[in-house]
């Protein structure tokens, strides 16, 4: 009888420890890029004002009354570019197209335009980009990019919802100032 207790404490000890050594694996799934690319950063703190090289802010709706809204700010020899683009297809279903297009424009911005923008880009965070399998939303979908980035880090959030909203707004006086008519700007996709 004792033969059989010690067996059975034995095997008590070794699914013990089968059992701790699975937890541990699945706790170990987790490699250390995926930890890495899980860092936040904060503009203003972590990514300063001249590492800025280019900010995409897309919103998208392509039900019933079609639109589409891009700004982007981008440093083009050394100075801050604004572009804009607006597309709309009232009554209608999108996606809207260029064809579409009803407002674009391209300005070069004074220096205290680029403070007014930074300032409203200053304590959002920027993370690893996620790819999303959601179809249907609107947006806003928002990328920024900065030097030593290395192509990882670019999906920016404002610090709050009220920030984004003065943002939209100062960028649709920047854009009433800056249409044009006939402008193909070399726009890349973020």
């Amino acid at each position: 009888m004792t033969k059989y207790i010690k067996h059975i404490i034995v095997c008590i000890i070794i699914m013990t420890a089968l059992l701790t050594g699975c937890s541990s694996k699945e706790d170990s799934d987790v490699k250390p890029a995926d930890i890495s690319l899980s860092k936040k950063y904060v503009v203003g703190k972590d990514i300063q004002e001249n590492d800025i090289t280019d900010f995409y802010y897309t919103v998208e709706n392509i039900n019933y009354d079609a639109f589409y809204q891009r700004y982007r700010i981008y440093v083009e020899e050394g100075q801050h570019v604004f572009f804009h683009e607006k597309r709309e297809r009232k009554n209608d279903y999108g996606p809207a197209t260029q064809d579409d297009t009803t407002r674009i424009g391209t300005i070069t911005l004074t220096d205290e335009q680029w403070s007014k923008i930074y300032s409203y880009l200053s304590d959002g965070v920027v993370k690893a980009r996620e790819e999303s399998a959601d179809s249907g939303g609107t947006g806003p979908w928002l990328y920024l990019y900065w030097t030593n980035d290395k192509s990882k880090y670019q999906q920016f959030s404002f610090d709050s919802y009220d920030t984004e909203v003065k943002f939209e707004e100062y960028c649709e006086t920047i854009a009433s100032d800056s249409d044009e008519k006939d402008t193909s700007p070399a726009e890349q996709e973020p």
